[in-house]
């Protein structure tokens, strides 16, 4: 229950659902945990930094707000992400803006200021929340298979980069997990979430499509010293369902 005792965390994307799942288990672990989002409100956490991430002021201090406020910086989780669907033809200026700004130019902004902290504290562990749709491509998500397949890029590049300065940089490459953000598209194209998640998880050889916890575990995994000689890896967690 102490793997994480003295260790302070940052997660971005805490009030969504591997978010927040994210956030209870680096806590029951002993961590000191800053969650960042627009409403952070109603997560227990040690400190709340609400904002938006399309903001670059915003992202660009997360990490040494995130380190003044704990008194240190040893973990950087930046799960928050947004899906846009659609073909390019389909997509708007707002959908790219969105995406690009939440998916690729906020991780990068987090990563670029906690890097130089972690460095100067004798390293550290950031784990970037990917997609299997940005390793391997899928239908009508074109702009979101791009944002996912740039963010496993850095996190490859980041991973080559700063493991001399023992920063370990890695991503979660999740398939459709059960949570808010899915149910939420899946009634705005008018089917009932309930059934869509319960068919979806037919087709995923392990017989279900995945819940929070099962990113957040694999999440924390990498964060933890049992990740200690796995930097630049994109780790898939899908069940075994490919993508499409």
């Amino acid at each position: 229950m102490d793997k994480f005792r003295g260790k302070a965390a940052l997660v971005t994307g805490a009030a969504g659902g591997i978010g927040a799942a994210i956030v209870r288990q680096l806590r029951s672990e002993g961590a000191i945990v800053a969650v960042a989002d627009r409403d952070v409100s109603g997560i227990e956490a040690d400190a709340h930094l609400a904002g938006n991430l399309l903001d670059p002021a915003y992202a660009d201090g997360l990490a040494q707000a995130a380190f003044e406020a704990l008194g240190a910086l040893h973990i950087v989780i930046n799960n928050a992400g947004v899906i846009t669907r659609g073909a390019v033809t389909n997509t708007t200026d707002a959908d790219w803006a969105l995406s690009l700004g939440v998916n690729v130019e906020a991780p990068f902004r987090v990563c670029r200021s906690a890097i130089p902290i972690m460095a100067s504290s004798g390293g550290g562990a950031i784990v970037n929340v990917a997609s299997c749709w940005g390793v391997r491509p899928g239908p009508n998500h074109a702009v979101y298979c791009m944002t996912k397949a740039a963010i496993a890029s850095l996190t490859q590049c980041m991973g080559m980069d700063h493991a001399h300065q023992n920063i370990r940089v890695n991503a979660v490459c999740p398939n459709e997990v059960n949570t808010p953000m899915l149910r939420t598209g899946f009634a705005k194209r008018g089917f009932d979430p309930d059934t869509a998640v319960a068919e979806l998880g037919k087709i995923v050889p392990l017989g279900r499509i995945a819940e929070p916890e099962d990113i957040a575990e694999v999440v924390v995994f990498l964060a933890s010293d049992a990740a200690s000689y796995m930097c630049g890896s994109l780790v898939e967690v899908n069940g075994g369902k490919a993508v499409g």
